[in-house]
């Protein structure tokens, strides 16, 4: 297979330290500051609500990437022990350990700053996060039924959360 080459378009930066983001990223503010040659392709982008911003992971240890198998680890925050956790692979989990430590992150648009910074909200990537690419959230997005497996349901209950609640 081909080796891919990204260039970052811009970086995060915010106030909130690397340990508020884990605890908690959810109304928390930051800017994603758009580097100069990319700029222009913001024009169009005031007005949408949210963006779906994806990142490269630079702080990542090395033991965190390449692993295809996990522990959905961010129950242990609801008492759940780790070795209460399955063994899942890391596509059946919102993680940042990845073959690939790229992320997605959903996150409302509340206004574009001096041409180029995009103040967010609800962004759980770290001050410094090297931005791929930035794309608008569109209404046919929106999914009304789905399911998710019964591990993941039945975890979320024993962890005390909604039966929806991202793992």
């Amino acid at each position: 297979m081909e080796s891919v080459i990204l260039k970052p378009i811009g970086v995060v930066r915010r106030g909130a330290s690397d340990d508020e983001v884990r605890q908690e990223p959810r109304g928390l503010d930051s800017v994603i500051e758009i580097s100069p040659e990319y700029q222009d392709a913001l024009d169009g982008l005031e007005g949408y609500s949210h963006v779906f911003v994806l990142g490269y992971f630079h702080k990542l240890r090395p033991e965190q990437t390449g692993l295809l198998k996990i522990r959905p680890k961010r129950l242990t925050r609801y008492g759940l022990k780790v070795e209460e956790l399955p063994l899942v692979g890391d596509f059946a989990l919102d993680s940042p350990t990845r073959p690939n430590p790229i992320g997605l992150s959903l996150v409302q648009l509340v206004e574009i700053q001096e041409g180029r910074k995009l103040l967010v909200r609800d962004l759980d990537y770290f001050d410094g996060t090297p931005v791929l690419d930035i794309k608008p959230y569109q209404a046919g997005y929106r999914v009304e039924e789905y399911r998710l497996p019964r591990w993941a349901t039945e975890l979320a209950l024993k962890a005390g959360l909604p039966p929806s609640e991202s793992l």
